[in-house]
Formats: structure tokens, C-alpha cells, sequence
């Protein structure tokens, strides 16, 4: 006897705890309610972890005559840029890819002769160009603020920028 007024008492306890706890119930949200919008890459963000690391470490390569992996880095730099155009095809009323095209084809064209023929005079040179043309689009979409130079230094302690030896 003693065992089934045991069972009534927790069935109906249980029983108490669930239709007290009904009215706290929640509707699940709906998959749109709890997904937040997917975050978009801005131009600023997009030059700082895929364009400016690729211009300097180009010019790192350059300055040590490494010519394959400054050849890498330039076609990592021009993948870098189109994946900013695809990302952001336009900024500012302005087509990326047109605007991308017009600063930089000549000066990295001119980058990879120096690469492909190992001269670092003219790498220097067209090193140069290419970041004057970088200021130059900067200044041209009001960030004149952003001034790129040569490296003096690397960012980079944790890479050789050294031809390997053989």
C-alpha cells in the first residue's frame, strides 16, 4: 500500500511540474531568427590580411634576390586582388576589377620582367612603382591617409626570405 500512494505521489508531482512548467515553455526560434547575417569583408580588411601581407613579403623576396618565391608571391598578390574584386565588386560607385586593373597591371607586369630576368635594379624599381600606385589608388578613393612604402624590416621573423641553398 504503502508503494502505490508512493507511485500516485510522484506521478502527480510529476504531473504538477509539467503543467507548471508549460507556460515557461519557448517556442523554438526560426532558423532565420538565430542565423546571424553572414559577415561581409570590407576593402580595409580585405588590404590588410590578403594584399598588403602578399606586397610585403614580394618585396622581401626581391630584396634578396629569392626570384621564385617572389615570383610566387606576386601571382598570390594578383589572386589576392581578384579575390578582393569578387568579394567587392564594387566600392564607392567604382568597379573593382576596372579600378584594380588600371593601378596595378602595368607596375606588376613590369615587377614580373624583373623577376623572370633576376634583376634587382629594375625589381627595386618596379617594386617602387607598384607601391607609388598603390598611394596613388588610395589617394584617388579619399584614403590618402594610407601610405604604403617599402619594407625596411620584415614583419615576418619566422620566415626566410633567402634563396634556399643548394
Amino acid at each position: 500500500m504503502f508503494r502505490i500512494g508512493m507511485s500516485l505521489a510522484l506521478l502527480a508531482g510529476a504531473i504538477t511540474l509539467a503543467v507548471l512548467n508549460s507556460g515557461n515553455a519557448q517556442t523554438p526560434a526560426s532558423p532565420e531568427a538565430t542565423t546571424p547575417p553572414a559577415y561581409r569583408l570590407s576593402v580595409g580588411d580585405l588590404m590588410t590580411i590578403a594584399v598588403q601581407p602578399r606586397h610585403i613579403k614580394l618585396a622581401l623576396a626581391g630584396q634578396e634576390r629569392n626570384w621564385t618565391y617572389a615570383a610566387y608571391e606576386l601571382r598570390e598578390l594578383q589572386g589576392a586582388f581578384e579575390r578582393m574584386a569578387h568579394a567587392v565588386p564594387t566600392y564607392r560607385s567604382m568597379n573593382m576589377t576596372d579600378l584594380i586593373t588600371a593601378t596595378t597591371k602595368a607596375p606588376m607586369e613590369d615587377v614580373a620582367a624583373a623577376i623572370k630576368g633576376g634583376d634587382a635594379a629594375k625589381f627595386a624599381e618596379a617594386y617602387s612603382q607598384l607601391t607609388a600606385t598603390c598611394n596613388a589608388c588610395h589617394q584617388s578613393t579619399d584614403h590618402s591617409a594610407v601610405v604604403i612604402q617599402v619594407p625596411k624590416a620584415s614583419a615576418y621573423p619566422d620566415q626566410d626570405f633567402r634563396p634556399p641553398k643548394p
